[in-house]
């Protein structure tokens, strides 16, 4: 069961400074929408307004369920955040951070039942690492953090899933294995999915849309053909590329400013 998410005039002020202002946004059921924008955009708060992390104002629904509404059990029952740097407890071993995403599914000072451990121990094998079930975590490569971080999400059983540069300390081959899997997930479990994405052309390879924040502001949506010009960059990037196609495929290539052989 697919699910929709939508945002409206949604902002969000820490400190007397405006972070985000008038985001209107509307993600179908079964949709994955990419954030794109320089640093210091407003993906990472636009993903925390969702989940509560920080208060915003505005409107935010699932499927017409305002957010606000919600206790942050009953939040975190629907949405789940995949951070850029999530907190590795010392000493926790791969299945009992995992079985740690069944928490909104419990009652207050009730432990996990059959069923919570074989969700958990199910998520880690659809991620395809079943086999650090015992390992402690703190010892993972950084692919296999992402996807044991990912099952714990997917423990969760939300209908949405936020991801927050989730390819971003992956070397190629793990950034691709990653978005793949949560492709997959997405299509398997009629997951909606948003998800902060540095690598432009990543962005284009596996999202179906995307929205350039700039400036705490929402600017472009479109397709990333639409959206992934080399104009809009070179505004709110700042950089020069080149927007090409490669076998049916967007690719975003910087160029040099200064030829090699004039800084000679």
């Amino acid at each position: 069961m697919t699910t929709q998410l939508s945002a409206r005039r949604v902002g969000v002020e820490i400190d007397r400074s405006l972070l985000l202002t008038g985001i209107d946004l509307t993600v179908s059921p079964g949709e994955w929408l990419g954030l794109i924008g320089p640093n210091g955009a407003g993906k990472t708060t636009l993903l925390h307004a969702v989940t509560g992390v920080v208060e915003s104002f505005g409107t935010i629904k699932v499927d017409g369920d305002d957010l606000a509404d919600l206790s942050p059990r009953e939040r975190a029952r629907r949405v789940a955040l995949v951070p850029q740097r999530p907190i590795v407890p010392p000493g926790m071993d791969a299945f009992t951070y995992v079985l740690l995403g069944r928490t909104p599914h419990l009652g207050y000072f009730a432990s996990e039942g059959t069923r919570d451990v074989e969700v958990a121990r199910n998520a880690l094998v659809e991620l395809g690492v079943g086999e650090l079930s015992r390992r402690d975590i703190s010892t993972l490569s950084g692919g296999e953090l992402q996807r044991v971080v990912l099952a714990r999400a997917l423990a969760q059983e939300p209908e949405i899933l936020l991801l927050d540069e989730p390819t971003s300390a992956l070397d190629v081959g793990n950034q691709q294995q990653v978005l793949e899997v949560i492709d997959g997930m997405r299509s398997a479990r009629g997951l909606t999915v948003v998800a902060a994405i540095h690598d432009l052309t990543l962005a284009a390879q596996f999202c179906d849309r995307l929205a350039l924040l700039a400036d705490g502001e929402l600017i472009a949506t479109g397709t990333p053909h639409q959206v992934l010009t080399e104009e809009t960059i070179r505004v709110h990037y700042e950089a020069n590329v080149n927007v090409i196609w490669v076998d049916d495929q967007l690719a975003v290539i910087p160029t040099r400013q200064t030829a090699l052989g004039e800084m000679n």
